[in-house]
């Protein structure tokens, strides 16, 4: 067991200790990578995924049930500790809720179980990604308009490669190879970014930033357990919901906080120390999918 989490989270720090150390004496525009990433890209992979025919998408219908209710639950659960702790609810409660399945879920699902485990790392990024630029935009400003949320190339790419699977539309395996190679671009992509990330880490909000590296991963968790209990996912789907479950906040919320002025250097404190609180949180809950023999 021991051994499968290591030949799990060693290409991880591997991944992202080049960028970390690549950020660190060359400075390169992350904004521009993470753009192209997010903009083709992902939506390459999840297009690919999603319109590959060999993808009985139907049998991830739970799966993604579950996803919204890890994400949007965890909201509700935390909110009460929000308004005891009398935090701006604006600000701590998207990064609890919109966790890191791009830069972090993906790479590690499949790494962790295997290719296999791509198309359940997709539908988990997806609802989550879906569920960020829908409600977490609402949270932020409710008068943000449904064309700007709509337009974002991973929702296309979502609806239009939805559209080709329901179709029965059989792409040629040519153009299926193409855009995987385009998407296969993300995953090390993601990690190499997320470690240039790790340089930004600021610790003048530290007490705010451990609380979200404790209650980030904590009701996920906690959430995920009664869907597992009632929920007949197949094992690769609940191995991929633990995980899923228990990722840090997404490197998006500070974005997103920096755009609409919602204490970005709060954010990002919340963002930055749960993904270095990741570190320990990680291969705990790996070595108990492992141990409990899912797979």
């Amino acid at each position: 067991m021991i051994g499968q989490i290591v030949s799990t989270m060693l290409p991880v720090f591997l991944i992202a200790g080049c960028g970390a150390l690549y950020g660190r004496y060359r400075s390169p525009d992350i904004q521009s990578m993470n753009t192209v990433n997010m903009e083709l890209f992902v939506p390459m992979l999840v297009f690919a995924v999603l319109a590959d025919q060999e993808a009985p998408l139907a049998d991830y219908a739970w799966l993604a049930t579950a996803g919204v209710v890890v994400v949007l639950g965890s909201g509700l659960l935390l909110w009460p500790l929000a308004k005891m702790l009398r935090l701006n609810l604006k600000t701590f409660l998207p990064p609890m809720m919109f966790n890191n399945s791009g830069n972090m879920g993906i790479p590690l699902i499949v790494l962790a179980f295997g290719e296999a485990a791509l198309p359940a790392a997709v539908v988990l990024f997806i609802v989550e990604m879906i569920l960020h630029f829908s409600v977490g935009l609402y949270m932020l400003d409710p008068h943000t308009s449904m064309i700007r949320r709509l337009r974002v190339p991973v929702v296309l790419a979502t609806i239009a490669g939805l559209a080709v699977n329901i179709g029965g539309v059989a792409l040629p395996g040519w153009l299926m190879e193409a855009l995987n190679m385009l998407g296969g671009i993300c995953i090390p992509l993601m990690l190499f970014t997320l470690g240039i990330r790790m340089l930004e880490v600021d610790f003048s909000d530290w007490k705010l930033g451990l609380l979200g590296a404790i209650a980030c991963p904590a009701s996920g968790l906690v959430l995920a357990w009664p869907l597992i209990a009632v929920l007949d996912l197949p094992g690769i789907q609940v191995a991929s919901l633990w995980v899923f479950a228990a990722l840090p906040p997404a490197v998006l919320n500070y974005m997103v906080a920096e755009q609409y002025r919602q204490e970005p250097h709060k954010v990002a404190s919340l963002v930055l120390i749960s993904n270095l609180g990741s570190l320990v949180v990680m291969p705990i809950v790996l070595g108990l999918v492992f141990s409990a023999g899912y797979l």
